[in-house]
């Protein structure tokens, strides 16, 4: 999941280099606000996309979720690289991207872009923040903070800034229990400094806290800090949504769980840390989770258009566990990280396209889009042009989803007579997603569509 996008710790981090000292000194006195811009007006169609594959089968048609129509839904995490980490200019760039279709920005306070932000106890450095920050107003996003990770010396370290060192190499590390008020402390400074943030997530797939994944987490452990941190951040920013646990809803061919499909178990490990959490929590304003389709031995089940069920399953399981709170996906993946496939953009494209409408028709709150950011070279999966700054293919996916398929949108159950395309339809516009390598012609709401290879097209209605 996270942990494996970035390399090693340095390059996690991706030290700031692009933003100017009138910047930061505007981020850091609050003269640039922040906002909750709804989505931009949309366009008439969206981009088409094709490849070569198999033919997969789809899932039934959509089913109206409930979600709060105020609740914002799609958005991206900014990682170890970002457009400030190159030049001012590059970063207006992006930035005037972004902002035609303003989406929900998530930055965690160390690592993955940003430094110690409390290198010694007190002693507070927040450029990195404030850089990360700075970016999210200029396009206009709704920013959203991760409370992940902790300083060195709440976890054994050394005081001051984290080196590239070896001891850079625990950024994972949980902070020692004697140091769960320290960093509920720092998790407050940071709502207390950001006002203009609403949404803080706490930790990250329980890092530190679940070292041995068949074994069971401290999940004792991870909810005594969580509830800390909420209580904390709750007393300076009673007005900010808190959420928990974040953790990674793994899952294997086989087990003896209860939440299961075709496309495997989720471990027991995961349901008994989540249930623990929930029954012992101070409080939570929305539910924070993550995942892949894909199992833990690289599998995709039954294939990787059928292996997208898992994120409607665990979105509905957890809706039923929690009583209807809003579930957040912090992080989702649909691709094997071992290398074992050698997907074509289009079918890339059309997989990412297909888990989405997942979580769409499961009433998932929020998506966030793990960005795999660079600052050169071949990017798949970015979300802008290392190069340009300009809108690449998967951003542009992301950016249609935000402008058709916000939270509290009226979703039509439309079918399709070739089940091989995947729809998804609101009153005024229509998504298809042809699964199979070859050319479909299919009818959806009495109108013929044919389709490429892995084509994504969207149609006014």
């Amino acid at each position: 999941m996270a942990s494996t996008n970035g390399g090693s710790f340095w390059l996690r981090l991706g030290r700031v280099t692009g933003v100017t000292a009138m910047a930061v000194l505007l981020a850091s006195c609050g003269l640039v606000g922040g906002t909750e811009q709804g989505p931009a007006a949309p366009p008439d169609t969206g981009a088409a996309t094709q490849a070569q594959a198999q033919p997969k089968e789809t899932t039934p048609a959509a089913r109206p979720p409930e979600v709060d129509e105020g609740w914002p839904r799609w958005g991206l995490t900014h990682t170890g690289v970002s457009a400030n980490n190159v030049t001012r200019e590059f970063e207006q760039v992006v930035a005037g991207e972004l902002a035609r279709t303003p989406m929900m920005q998530n930055q965690h306070i160390m690592g993955f872009g940003a430094l110690n932000p409390e290198p010694y106890p007190g002693q507070y450095y927040w450029e990195d923040l404030d850089s990360r920050m700075n970016l999210m107003r200029q396009s206009r996003a709704t920013p959203v903070i991760t409370l992940c990770c902790a300083p060195d010396w709440m976890k054994g370290g050394p005081e001051g800034p984290t080196e590239d060192s070896a001891w850079g190499e625990h950024l994972e590390d949980a902070p020692y229990p004697q140091h769960f008020d320290d960093f509920a402390k720092l998790s407050a400074a940071v709502a207390a400094r950001y006002k203009d943030v609403k949404y803080f997530m706490v930790w990250n797939e329980f890092k530190g806290f679940w070292k041995d994944h068949s074994k069971p987490a401290d999940y004792k452990g991870y909810t005594e800090m969580y509830n800390k941190v909420y209580e904390a951040v709750k007393q300076v920013r009673p007005d900010a949504q808190v959420g928990g646990p974040y953790i990674g809803f793994d899952s294997n061919a086989k087990g003896d769980s209860e939440l299961r499909g075709d496309w495997g178990v989720v471990n027991q490990n995961v349901l008994d840390a989540f249930d623990y959490w929930y029954e012992n929590k101070k409080g939570a304003d929305f539910v924070v989770v993550d995942g892949a389709s894909v199992t833990d031995a690289h599998e995709l089940l039954p294939d990787e258009f059928g292996a997208l069920r898992k994120f409607s399953d665990v979105t509905t399981w957890l809706r039923e566990k929690t009583d209807g709170l809003p579930v957040w996906w912090s992080e989702w993946y649909f691709e094997p990280e071992d290398g074992s496939t050698d997907w074509e953009e289009p079918k890339r494209l059309a997989v990412q396209a297909a888990s989405m409408i997942e979580f769409a028709v499961s009433g998932a709150a929020t998506a966030l889009y793990w960005n795999p950011q660079a600052k050169e070279g071949a990017c798949q999966g970015c979300l802008w042009d290392p190069r340009s700054g300009a809108e690449t293919q998967t951003g542009q996916l992301v950016s249609n989803f935000v402008k058709w398929f916000p939270a509290g949108v009226a979703l039509d159950a439309v079918t399709s007579s070739e089940p091989s395309v995947r729809v998804l339809a609101q009153p005024q516009q229509l998504l298809l997603v042809n699964t199979t390598g070859g050319d479909v012609t299919t009818t959806v709401d009495g109108k013929e569509h044919t389709l490429k290879a892995y084509e994504i097209k969207w149609s006014a209605r």
